[in-house]
This record gives C-alpha cells, sequence and structure tokens, in this order.
C-alpha cells in the first residue's frame, strides 16, 4: 500500500521519541524552529523532487523503519521540497525485479538485503565470507561498511559499474544463527548435520566445509520439515525464528553468526547523477541520521528475540572467539576465502584488513 507523507511522518515520529525516550526539552523548541526554518529556507529555489522508494519487505522489519525515518528527516529538513513514496511489502514486485526496475530507472530507490543483490553486484558475495563480521561489534563493522575506507570505496565503484548509486549499509552486529533439534556444543557436533540453507552455493559450500549436509528448501516447507525430521537444523535471524515459531519444533539457538544480518539502501544512479547536490547532501545526512536511530532498533530486536526464545524453553549457545578460530582454519573454509576474494576482485581481503585495523 503506497503510504502517503503524513503515515510516514507518524511512524517516524514514534520511532525518535522510541529512540530518546520520549523527553524533549521545550526551551530548545524555538532554537530548533529557527535552526529548521533556516535550513529549509536553503531548499526555496528547488524544484519539488519525490523519490519512487520500493521493497519487499514486511512493515515492522528493519529496511521499512528506515526507509520511513529518512522520508520524515528528508521532508522536514527541505521544508516537502523532498519527499519519498515508499511502496513496500512486494508490492511493486520481489527484490530481484526490484533491482531490475531500479537499474531500468522504474524506480528511483530500494531496500532490500544483501543476498538478492549480489546477482546484479557480484562484488557484494564479499558477505558470503563465513564468520568474516563475528568477532566484530556493530561500531566496528559501521566504519568500514559506512566509512570512507578502502572498502566502501570499492564497493561504492562496484554499484556504479552496474548502474546504481551506493546510499548505505544498515547493520548493528546482529547475524544468521542456528537452530537446531540436537545440541551443537562444539564444531564436532556439526558433523551430519541436516541443516536447510538458503540455495546460495557460498553458504551450502560453508556447510559442507564444517562437515554438515545443507539442504536448499523452501521456507515454507522448513517448519514441517523440522517438525518431521526431515531435517535437523536451519539458519535464521533470531527475529525471524521467533516470528516463525521454530521454537514449537527446536531445542537449541547456537549463535553460529556466520552470516552479517544487513540490508543496502540504494539509487539509480543516473537519478542520483540528477539529484541537486543540496539535495543529494540532505539525503546523505538524513541516511545516516537514521542509520544511527534504527541501528540501536536492531540490537534490541535480536537481544530480546533471543531473550523471547530462551523464555519458550529453547537454550541459548553462546561460542568463545576460539570456535569462529578454529572453523576459520579448517582448510575446504581457507579456499571459500579465497575463491570469494578472487570472485570480488580482492575486496575480501580489503575487508578483512579494514576490520583487523
Amino acid at each position: 500500500m503506497k503510504k502517503t507523507l503524513s503515515a510516514v511522518l507518524t511512524a517516524s515520529m514514534i520511532l525518535t521519541l522510541t529512540a530518546c525516550g520520549g523527553s524533549s526539552s521545550q526551551s530548545a523548541a524555538p532554537a530548533a524552529s529557527a535552526a529548521a526554518s533556516e535550513a529549509t529556507s536553503a531548499f526555496e529555489n528547488l524544484e519539488p523532487v519525490e523519490l519512487l522508494v520500493a521493497d519487499s519487505a514486511a512493515p515492522s522489519t528493519a529496511i521499512v523503519l528506515f526507509e520511513n525515518s529518512v522520508a520524515e528527516k528528508v521532508a522536514e529538513k527541505t521544508g516537502g521540497k523532498l519527499t519519498m513514496d515508499i511502496h513496500s511489502g512486494g508490492e511493486l514486485g520481489g527484490d530481484a525485479d526490484l533491482i531490475r526496475q531500479l537499474q531500468g530507472g522504474d524506480i528511483d530507490a530500494l531496500g532490500c538485503q544483501i543476498a538478492p543483490a549480489v546477482a546484479f553486484i557480484p562484488e557484494l558475495a564479499v558477505f558470503d565470507l563465513p564468520m568474516v563480521f563475528a568477532k566484530y561489534d556493530g561500531d566496528t563493522i559501521e566504519n568500514v561498511l559506512n566509512g570512507s575506507g578502502e572498502f566502501r570505496t570499492a564497493i561504492s565503484k562496484a554499484y556504479e559499474t552496474n548502474g546504481l548509486h551506493l546510499l548505505g549499509f544498515l547493520q548493528n552486529a546482529t547475524y544468521r544463527l542456528t537452530s537446531s533439534s540436537v545440541d551443537l556444543p562444539d564444531l564436532a557436533s556439526y558433523s551430519g548435520l541436516q541443516i536447510r540453507t538458503m540455495e546460495n552455493s557460498n553458504h551450502m559450500a560453508f556447510w559442507s566445509a564444517i562437515g554438515a549436509n545443507p539442504t536448499p528448501l523452501a521456507w515454507a516447507e522448513v517448519y514441517f520439515a523440522l517438525q518431521s525430521g526431515l531435517i535437523a537444523a536451519e539458519e535464521n535471524s533470531a527475529d525471524t525464528i521467533v516470528n516463525a515459531n521454530l521454537n514449537e519444533v527446536q531445542k537449541y539457538l547456537a549463535c553460529t553468526n556466520h552470516i552479517l544480518y544487513c540490508n543496502q539502501f540504494s539509487m539509480n544512479q543516473n537519478k542520483w547523477d540528477e539529484l541537486d547536490p543540496a539535495y543529494q547532501a540532505v539525503l546523505e545526512e538524513a541516511i545516516k541520521e537514521a542509520t544511527a536511530e534504527i541501528r540501536a532498533q536492531l540490537a534490541d530486536i535480536d537481544i530480546n528475540s533471543k531473550k523471547d526464545l530462551e523464555g519458550k524453553g529453547m537454550t541459548v549457545i553462546e561460542y568463545p572467539d576460539s570456535f569462529f578460530d578454529e572453523v576459520l582454519a579448517i582448510g575446504a573454509v581457507k579456499e571459500l576465502y579465497q575463491k570469494i576474494d578472487g570472485e570480488t576482485n580482492g575486496l575480501g581481503s580489503v575487508l578483512q584488513k579494514e576490520l583487523a585495523e
């Protein structure tokens, strides 16, 4: 359903109150109002612009909250001269179709997870490096993905090569985890584990490398496959596991942290180039502010989801850094790293170097 600007403003005001604890200073209001008035005057002579934004995500998911927040901020900062017409929930198509529309200029901007974008921007396969982010906190990852270093420069160029402009990544060190019907206390326990994965060759190669048996399966079939014992495990973010009620058919939640839960937000390159520099600047500013706002919520959602699953009877397994070191020392995992590094023009090496620094 098309979101009106008023709906976007209302949703984002709620988010802002939540993030700030709902408090405000009356004495600061006149100063804030004057600053807003001065800021919006900079856009008075510009033609109004409305950006058509799409995603395939559910209303309460991180990328939709993020888009709504950005929309509220750019409208406020420009006095309504720059607005966003957001179509969520796959209203305009699935991820792959939306990316094609973005490249063709039929939509202006898109928010989606990384996996579906790899087919269009091969360098994004760098996010398939298993456990590459597992030992780092959200701020460290943020500095690499949204900073001004070599990695961000290179991945931005990869977007441009494919007719797109990268606006930013949304993450906060939350990951895809493993839910299982059997205990997984150590690496050896993964031997022979029948686990449902996405149909991604790099993901499947990783599970095979640690001794598991990866089984691609349609998401709609997963619950019943777990219930019947056809498969023993699956991997997903904690909130997805909660929403799918997998605690009813799984006993353990193993924090394997093998793939970063991350969304990307991008624009059609020509549409970006056509924006007045003042609009470009305010959009980048709004994205930076919205990223900080929603990142905090991502962390809370992840923590609360794990607590919820534990409260429903699941045992949460946390691994020490030595577990990840042991996995990354496996010969087949090292070979997978080399393969992905080669396919991404060395971006894997750049990513690892910047994270470590």
